[in-house]
């Protein structure tokens, strides 16, 4: 079982100063030849299945397991990469970060077996969490 907590728009994240900057908005095509920086994420990728969705295979210089790395290597024009907004937001960063056209959805939730079955802690963690998504997150 599970409960939605937030749905959670990915960010193309690009240098202050590159040429895209400016943008509104940019498709994964007009970033598919850039320098990308991939965040590894295990088994499953927004970002890797967008790009495969649209039949576009990104050049990928680098790949990193730290959101925050990947934001300072855009930051000393590295490249450029998509992240969560929801980690986005929260950085004082030297970066832009534009929507992508279409959009990369990703769903957070809390997962858990049975309710009735689990710790007493556990109930109420999950109970906070989605009683209080709107300020936490």
């Amino acid at each position: 079982k599970y409960k939605h907590v937030k749905s959670d728009e990915m960010l193309i994240v690009l240098p202050k100063n590159h040429r895209l900057a400016k943008r509104n908005s940019l498709s994964l095509e007009e970033i598919a030849d850039e320098p990308f920086i991939m965040l590894e994420e295990g088994e499953y990728s927004e970002p890797t299945e967008a790009f495969e969705r649209a039949g576009i295979k990104p050049n990928i210089h680098y790949t990193l397991h730290d959101d925050y790395a990947i934001m300072t290597m855009v930051e000393s024009g590295l490249g450029v990469s998509i992240l969560a907004e929801l980690v986005l937001k929260r950085t004082s960063y030297d970066i832009t970060c534009i929507p992508v056209n279409p959009p990369i959805i990703r769903n957070l939730a809390v997962a858990y077996k049975d309710k009735e079955t689990i710790p007493i802690a556990s109930r109420r963690f999950i109970d906070f969490i989605t009683e209080n998504k709107d300020k936490l997150l």
